[in-house]
């Protein structure tokens, strides 16, 4: 944190490291979260003012890149107002960012994080991006555009990446609708970077307070969002409590069903010598016991060849490594519990000498 110093970011005003710890002190800002002041019955939200609180994330998030350093995180919680009257905001939590070029593994939260993260392919400045346009499409309509009834399904509603503006957007800009669409581009490299989203017609025409356009947007999806994201919160804590105090089995509390497949596996091709993967999404309680097949027989894992991973969120993934000839044929992954099973199957194909893998992620 010692490189981001700007007025749209958090300030770490010291540090003190003891012998297994790191102690930090922050800059105090006194104004909470800045979807809970929009909320306030006496508070003024206006498309207009929604492009000049985009325009600040913006100033915060292009000097962090500036820097190469991507934040990972970016949601609602995470913008907050400077004071309890103002406008001003500022972005906190750098807990998970991380200088480019360093390994990243997947990380961040589930309805705001990018399709490429959830992939495990390489993040970049744009990843960054995505997060931004979510909070857009927050903060113009009140509703989330990749949230599931679960993380693995919010997982799999971003893998996606099927972007609609609802009867939420009627009376929203054909401006605004296209710098959110600018923005959640599933190939990273269609994304707007933060100078080209400062430039956009959108933040160049509403982002003044003289424009002319200042009808009230409703405010009734954004305390039902807000609502959701709490009872999130605040009832996984109280499960735990009430678990702990009553001795009961968590399997108690929580709909059981047989295991489903949020995204199914995908036919890949990929290059003699290089890494093929294989990738699915499972849902089910109590947590499926997951195998990979092929042609029928338990596929073992082997350290330098097969690699089987559980990545969170009800991700699974099979690594082919040093592909060969012999590798290519049918997959199949197997998802089993007390109330039942679901089988998924896919197609290898290993295509001859080549430099760099070829294959498409299951996403």
């Amino acid at each position: 944190m010692n490189f981001l110093h700007h007025p749209r970011l958090v300030r770490c005003l010291a540090a003190y490291e003891y012998s297994a710890e790191i102690v930090m002190v922050l800059e105090y800002v006194a104004g909470g979260e800045l979807f809970e002041r929009i909320v306030d019955e006496n508070f003024e939200h206006t498309e207009v003012n929604s492009a000049h609180y985009m325009q600040q994330i913006l100033q915060g998030l292009q000097f962090m890149h500036q820097q190469d350093i991507v934040h990972l995180d970016l949601k609602p919680e995470n913008i907050v107002c400077m004071d309890r009257s103002g406008t001003d905001i500022k972005i906190i939590d750098f807990g998970l960012a991380r200088k480019l070029g360093l390994s990243i593994v997947m990380q961040g939260t589930p309805e705001f994080v990018a399709p490429e993260v959830i992939n495990f392919e390489p993040v970049s400045l744009t990843t960054d991006m995505w997060s931004v346009g979510v909070i857009c499409y927050i903060l113009l309509s009140g509703e989330s555009p990749f949230q599931g009834d679960s993380d693995a399904e919010s997982l799999a509603l971003v893998t996606e990446a099927q972007l609609e503006f609802d009867e939420s957007f009627e009376d929203i800009s054909e401006e605004a609708k296209d710098f959110i669409s600018s923005l959640l581009e599933k190939d990273r490299r269609h994304r707007l970077s933060c100078e080209k989203a400062l430039q956009h017609e959108w933040m160049v025409a509403f982002s003044s307070p003289d424009t002319g356009t200042t009808k009230t947007l409703s405010k009734h999806k954004m305390k039902k969002f807000l609502a959701r994201q709490k009872w999130k919160v605040i009832n996984v804590n109280k499960l735990g409590s009430w678990i702990m105090a009553n001795c009961k089995d968590v399997q108690e509390v929580k709909d059981q069903h047989a295991p489903v497949f949020i995204q199914s596996l995908s036919d890949q091709t990929a290059a003699r010598g290089s890494t093929a993967q294989l990738t699915c999404i499972i849902t089910g309680f109590p947590d499926p016991e997951v195998s990979w097949l092929r042609g029928g027989a338990v596929l073992e894992e082997h350290p330098s060849h097969v690699k089987k991973e559980r990545r969170g969120n009800g991700l699974y993934t099979l690594l082919i490594e040093k592909l060969e000839l012999q590798d290519s044929g049918e997959y199949t992954c197997k998802a089993t519990n007390s109330h039942g099973e679901a089988l998924c199957s896919a197609r290898l194909t290993e295509k001859g000498d080549g430099g760099c893998t070829a294959f498409q992620n299951a996403f």
